[in-house]
């Protein structure tokens, strides 16, 4: 029997056929590639854990580094008390949006080669168009900032995407987020270069970014109310 190609019933098979095998196709490649694809986000998150304690690991080392420094990870609640958590899988994205008493908060411990410790803190905000992140590393008085690294998902590229730059990074390195002993993070003043000096804040404070008023007011949340006091027991209890 000869088909109509030209027929109504012809197209809607035809269509139908070709959606199910494109979306067969789809399923399977995607499949084919979460492996890869979760790999790639954990030698990420490796990386830039190693890079907030001064370690620049290529992807094909990091795996290797990080077994190398990185001696301890483990979890906290807010009362600072180590829980029982798999803290390197923690969704931050969901640590983020639940209630203080329900958080879990992950920590890492790395041992460099010349035997000091620092203590990371990963770190999870909102900035203008979308989710910010980093990781602060701290000496062994758990006060002085010895590196942080930021990112983000969909800032404005020069001024907001700024956040990662090195240059705005290298800021936080030697400052101290205790004021005596009440916990104060980071100020992020606004005014160009020079602003946290003109401010009488070169201890606490750095400058923010020109132009990404709302990312780095979002970035400053994140180091404070809305995520790293998060962190307040725990730091107070190890603060020397």
């Amino acid at each position: 029997m000869k088909i109509n190609t030209n027929s109504n019933v012809y197209t809607y098979v035809y269509a139908s056929v070709l959606v199910v095998v494109v979306a067969l196709v789809l399923a399977f490649t995607a499949v084919s590639l979460q492996p890869l694809q979760e790999k790639n986000v954990r030698v990420e998150k490796m990386q830039n854990i190693l890079q907030s304690v001064g370690i620049d690991a290529q992807f094909e080392e990091a795996e290797k580094l990080y077994a190398d420094f990185v001696t301890k990870q483990y979890a906290v609640n807010v009362k600072g008390e180590e829980i029982d958590a798999d803290a390197f899988n923690l969704n931050l994205k969901t640590q983020f949006k639940n209630k203080p008493e329900d958080k879990k908060l992950p920590i890492y411990e790395a041992t460099l080669k010349d035997g000091s410790k620092k203590t990371i803190i990963p770190l999870q905000g909102k900035g203008l168009w979308g989710p910010v992140w980093g990781y602060m590393a701290l000496d062994e008085d758990f006060n002085t900032i010895s590196g942080a690294v930021f990112d983000h998902k969909a800032e404005t590229p020069g001024l907001g995407a700024d956040i990662n730059k090195d240059w705005f990074e290298r800021q936080f390195k030697g400052k101290t987020i205790f004021d005596g002993d009440k916990l104060i993070s980071i100020t992020i003043h606004k005014g160009g270069k020079g602003a946290a000096k003109l401010a009488g804040n070169e201890e606490h404070g750095v400058d923010a970014i020109s132009g990404g008023t709302i990312t780095s007011k979002g970035l400053e949340r994140m180091l404070k109310e809305e995520w790293l006091f998060s962190y307040s027991e725990f730091l107070k209890k190890n603060k020397k």
